[in-house]
């Protein structure tokens, strides 16, 4: 008899590459509320839905519905806990949306699982890198060091890099590990922190294993090419696509660990069943760090767009300014490195965007820059001097 996990959020691009994997090897249920902002306002001619569909049992609705959820949870082994809000900038302004969904969605599932006393094993949980903020970095002089949001005045000079909390001298970028102090510098981040406190309060009182990890910047085939809060590489992509101009906000020079989704699907089907990260948190990237710039002229080059490539010099709230995970721990405890590197991903992903948008007219582009205007008049996009 094959184990039942529920998958949260499993219509989803990161849920979409792990029932690829384990639908064969478990009875798979889906609580997803194909919400429009990543599936289109017709869910079902979403790339997303029309590829599980047919290989789970697919409930629609909230997680933050009780009645729905202990449905979602009969006869349960395994959760594997995607559901949430992710956007930065957008989780700025909508504050009560994200502590609903990303919170007490959780919380609902939990309380579900005590109040019916389910035999439930283990919760593996998509928490995210931006519970580091900066992250670590070495100064010269003090060694290790997390520093602080980098402040306004300084970036609308054009100052961009983070400083040692200490000394307000220049650092040097280092993976961050695992044991890093947590300093949270936007919404989404502190409901994410909320989500790993809340396993690590709950979960050994309730006699249930857990394993946290924290994503990096997540990438690959199936990425929603219709979200404008999240993803850089479908945002440019499908300005690329239309030579539309491409503004990068900072210097272009701000870098981001991107980790191809096969990977992060990998090491979380890992975690269901290998007691090694049982009560464990762990980074999941790729170990590299790759500018946004170089994003944009990987894809441009690869695209053959005519699109031209600007810094602004503007920059978002919350945002921080690079990114690297240390990932000798995730390795020691799963016992196998990431399979892609950004090249190798990166012709996949454009690959897939080229065989998408063939089945349909180009998109316009209108979304992000709305996206863009709303950020602006919430006061989180702030420009840059000249």
């Amino acid at each position: 008899m094959k184990n039942k996990v529920l998958i949260t959020g499993g219509a989803g691009f990161i849920g979409n590459a792990i029932i690829e994997k384990i639908h064969q090897d478990f009875d798979v249920v889906v609580l997803d509320n194909l919400s429009p902002q990543i599936h289109g306002e017709n869910y079902e001619d979403s790339y997303l839905y029309q590829q599980v569909k047919d290989k789970v049992e697919l409930i629609i609705g909230d997680v933050c519905d009780e009645a729905l959820v202990a449905k979602a949870l009969e006869g349960v082994d395994y959760i594997i806990h995607l559901a949430a809000e992710t956007g930065t900038g957008q989780s700025m302004y909508e504050l009560n949306r994200y502590t609903q969904v990303n919170i007490a969605g959780l919380s609902n599932m939990l309380e579900t699982i005590l109040k019916k006393k389910l035999p439930v094993k283990k919760i593996v949980l998509s928490s995210s890198r931006s519970v580091y903020g900066e992250g670590m970095y070495r100064c010269a002089e003090h060694g290790v060091v997390v520093p602080n949001s980098r402040v306004v005045e300084d970036m609308l000079k054009k100052d961009f890099e983070p400083k040692c909390p200490i000394c307000a001298k220049d650092v040097e970028l280092i993976p961050t590990d695992v044991t890093s102090l947590p300093k949270p510098i936007s919404y989404y981040a502190f409901t994410k922190l909320a989500q790993e406190e809340m396993l690590k309060v709950m979960c050994p009182s309730m006699g249930l294993d857990y394993t946290i990890f924290r994503y990096q910047n997540v990438f690959g085939p199936g990425q929603s090419l219709s979200n404008p809060y999240t993803g850089i590489l479908s945002i440019f992509s499908k300005r690329l696509l239309n030579n539309q101009d491409i503004n990068i906000f900072e210097d272009g020079l701000e870098s981001r660990d991107f980790v191809h989704v096969k990977d992060v699907a990998a090491y979380t089907i890992n975690a269901l069943t290998n007691e090694k990260t049982n009560g464990q948190t762990l980074n999941v990237g790729s170990g590299e760090s790759v500018s946004v710039i170089r994003v944009a002229e990987t894809l441009k080059a690869m695209y053959g767009s005519t699109s031209s490539i600007g810094v602004t010099g503007d920059f978002r709230i919350g945002d921080i300014r690079h990114n690297k995970a240390d990932m000798v721990k995730t390795i020691a405890c799963c016992g196998f490195t990431p399979e892609y590197t950004f090249d190798l991903g990166m012709k996949e992903f454009s690959a897939w965007v080229l065989e998408e948008l063939s089945k349909e007219k180009k998109p316009e582009g209108v979304s992000f820059d709305e996206s863009i205007e709303e950020l602006v008049a919430r006061g989180m996009l702030l420009k840059g001097t000249k």
